[in-house]
């Protein structure tokens, strides 16, 4: 049984094979050539966190490809109410085929894995965000037609998303540079992981030194769901690193700008930048939905030759 919890559970050859399938799918998309090879099983989309982007793609991906979804949230459901997550697990094992999870600590998809039986995909966790970095991916792939060879920048927090970054880079042999403040720095056991596989990864407090020559420049909000309470603080500890029209002449005349979204247009990105003809970032978005097809394909067994 497959389950998606990182990046890692893909390996290299797994996770440009997703990426190739999803962009087949994009461009099949609507044809009767458009597969479904889930047809006839069930997958529950539990959200303890709210959603929009991950939410509707895991929706329409699940239903194009032939099956059920069921969505649970935090305030629908028995979890809202202090259900032990081992009890819902075991409960979701015995009616649907598979669960894709959006939650907090990674303890608690660990938990789902262990008592449901059926696969789980993660939807976001605290400590990594696997299925927006396919998205991400495959937007840059489209781009500019590799992966390899290019510098990619995060500005910002050290959070799931650069950890994701961080994976990425670790299995696929981009070089990446992060910038984030004192005392947000990256999670080092994702940094030890990539650079144990001979990743080119630069750790700095300085936005400038991060994009230098960068092709990719990618950031995020500065609190995250559940921070929202730190924002304050954290908007004072994150001044200079506002991804803005100057930050991005340090970087490649031709560098794109990524965002996961939603987006504080005046805080973390500038809305010229936002809104630009660099940003690929409403392409980005869009690739959630192909990439989380795909992801769903591996995790069933049902990628195609």
């Amino acid at each position: 049984m497959k389950h998606f919890l990182n990046l890692s559970d893909l390996g290299k050859e797994g996770l440009l094979k997703v990426l190739d399938v999803a962009d087949n799918l994009k461009a099949t998309r609507g044809t009767p050539e458009a597969p479904q090879p889930l047809r006839g099983k069930q997958i529950a989309l539990v959200f303890e966190k709210a959603s929009t982007r991950t939410r509707l793609s895991l929706e329409v991906a699940v239903s194009e490809l032939g099956a059920h979804p069921i969505v649970l949230t935090s305030t629908g459901s028995q979890l809202g109410r202090g259900e032990p997550m081992k009890d819902t697990a075991r409960v979701l094992g015995r009616m649907v085929h598979g669960i894709t999870l959006r939650t907090s600590d990674e303890s608690r998809i660990k938990t789902m894995v262990e008592y449901s039986g059926v696969p789980v995909l993660n939807a976001l966790t605290d400590q990594s965000h696997p299925m927006q970095l396919l998205a991400d991916l495959m937007t840059v792939r489209r781009h500019f037609g590799q992966l390899e060879n290019l510098s990619c920048a995060w500005i910002g927090d050290g959070n799931n998303m650069a950890s994701s970054w961080i994976e990425a880079a670790g299995l696929l042999g981009f070089q990446l540079q992060l910038a984030c403040p004192q005392g947000y720095e990256p999670d080092p056991v994702f940094l030890d992981q990539a650079r144990s596989r001979g990743a080119k990864i630069l750790v700095t407090t300085n936005p400038q030194e991060a994009v230098a020559g960068a092709h990719v420049i990618s950031t995020d909000v500065f609190a995250s769901m559940g921070q929202e309470g730190e924002a304050e603080n954290r908007l004072k500890d994150f001044a200079g690193f506002q991804l803005n029209s100057q930050l991005l002449n340090h970087a490649d005349s031709k560098a794109v700008v990524l965002h996961c979204l939603p987006a504080h247009r005046g805080e973390e990105i500038a809305e010229d930048v936002l809104e630009g003809p660099q940003s690929l970032v409403w392409d980005e978005a869009e690739a959630r939905l192909h990439t989380s097809k795909s992801v769903l394909l591996w995790v069933f067994d049902q990628l195609p030759d």
